[in-house]
């Protein structure tokens, strides 16, 4: 049994987050989201990040040294993150010398590479936030040729560092399993924490009409047009490309929608792929929406789409769109299987071709059929998908390994 004294105590948290946090996307969202809910559940949490990233208010994070040429949000693999690494390691181990933490929390396989060797050294346990394969992301992402020597070499690494942490919170049952099936990693040290949204900002009523409209306009947005909405990185695994060539093929069919394409980078790359397909008067780019604002504008959609390819990674956008009452179209893939249950409107296959029917089926619900649809969406999500009971487990988790006991039984589940 936990120690009454235990279960009261506040636990000073390490937070490891190899990225420039604060950026806006995936998996800065997930740290700032768990920050949120521990700090409410009344711990201290310190988040040691790259160079460069944005100030949140309320939330402590020191950053890494920087170099004079590198000034840019690094999204997804790169070669600068070999250096920026080493320069996260040094500073992580002054700090953990100076003020040693009770848990430390790593982010990405390169934050619980460091946080391996600070466990190693204080005593501290490591809890490892999973949120995808290493090497499949740096192959989705061109860094690495799949079957290669050097893809060989970053499984082996992505390997070991799987196994190094006391505890895995993956993000999705879909990374639990690959964990266990493809990793070997034991199912006692496996804790699925699933990425959540916080339903009371992601809110269908966060906008007025008469703001709605205002913004609408101030877009450009043409009136009497359907909104398809997208929110996320520009990169091909994230499916923009097969995306924007759908739209060639809804072009025959229909001309009443209109892609609120937002994110970033390579903003002006995929303008000019519009202009080549002939569909750029067809989309309006935001470029980055910051995640303060990100609710306003998913409340100009009247569907969203998450079209990504990526088997591994997580989809924390899904759970935004439904929050906001949106019918979903994406790919049948195992993470949007299971944020969308049986309320998804799924794509046959990864193909141009077959999400543009997909869109076409979600054009075609009446209003009514829309609304009920969104409401269904919400409701899962607020029942499933709630950062407080994420909070709640993270901290049970937490007890658990500074009191030596078993992980708690009553993990977060899949929904069904």
């Amino acid at each position: 049994m936990l120690a009454s004294n235990t279960e009261k105590k506040s636990l000073n948290v390490l937070m490891l987050s190899p990225t420039m946090f604060f950026a806006d996307y995936g998996a800065h969202v997930r740290i700032l989201e768990e920050t949120r809910t521990l700090q409410k559940r009344g711990h201290k949490v310190k988040i040691l990040a790259y160079p460069n990233g944005r100030d949140i208010e309320g939330i402590d994070v020191r950053r890494c040294w920087g170099v004079p040429f590198n000034y840019r949000v690094i999204v997804g693999s790169s070669r600068h993150k070999v250096y920026l690494d080493a320069l996260l390691g040094a500073m992580s181990l002054w700090h953990t010398l100076r003020d040693t933490p009770d848990i430390i929390h790593a982010h990405l396989h390169e934050g619980a590479l460091i946080g391996w060797f600070l466990s190693q050294l204080t005593g501290a346990p490591l809890v490892f936030d999973f949120q995808g394969s290493l090497t499949s992301e740096m192959i989705d992402h061109n860094f690495l040729r799949s079957g290669g020597l050097r893809h060989k070499l970053m499984y082996w690494l992505e390997n070991r560092i799987d196994h190094a942490a006391d505890v895995v919170m993956p993000s999705s049952a879909h990374a639990a399993n690959l964990l266990s099936n493809e990793f070997n990693i034991s199912s006692a040290r496996i804790d699925p924490t699933p990425d959540c949204v916080n339903a009371d900002i992601f809110s269908p009523s966060i906008i007025s009409p008469a703001e709605k409209e205002e913004l609408k306009q101030s877009l450009e947005i043409p009136a009497h047009k359907k909104v398809i909405a997208y929110l996320g990185l520009l990169a091909p695994h994230q499916g923009v490309n097969k995306l924007l060539e759908a739209l060639t093929l809804l072009d025959p069919l229909r001309n009443d929608y209109h892609l609120l394409l937002m994110g970033f980078p390579a903003v002006a790359q995929y303008q000019e792929l519009a202009q080549e397909l002939g569909v750029f008067e067809q989309v309006t780019f935001t470029g980055k929406v910051s995640y303060e604002d990100a609710p306003r504008y998913l409340a100009l959609g009247d569907i969203a789409t998450a079209p990504k390819i990526s088997a591994t990674e997580g989809s924390g956008k899904i759970l935004n769109y439904m929050a906001m009452s949106l019918p979903t179209v994406a790919y049948s893939l195992p993470v949007s299987r299971e944020f969308l249950g049986d309320g998804g409107i799924y794509a046959s296959e990864i193909s141009s071709a077959a999400l543009a029917a997909a869109l076409n089926r979600a054009l075609d619900l009446s209003d009514d059929e829309r609304q009920r649809l969104g409401h269904y969406l919400r409701r899962r999500v607020k029942h499933h998908y709630s950062w407080n009971k994420a909070g709640q487990q993270i901290e049970a988790i937490y007890y658990a390994l500074l009191a030596g006991t078993p992980l708690p039984v009553t993990q977060i589940q899949p929904a069904t």
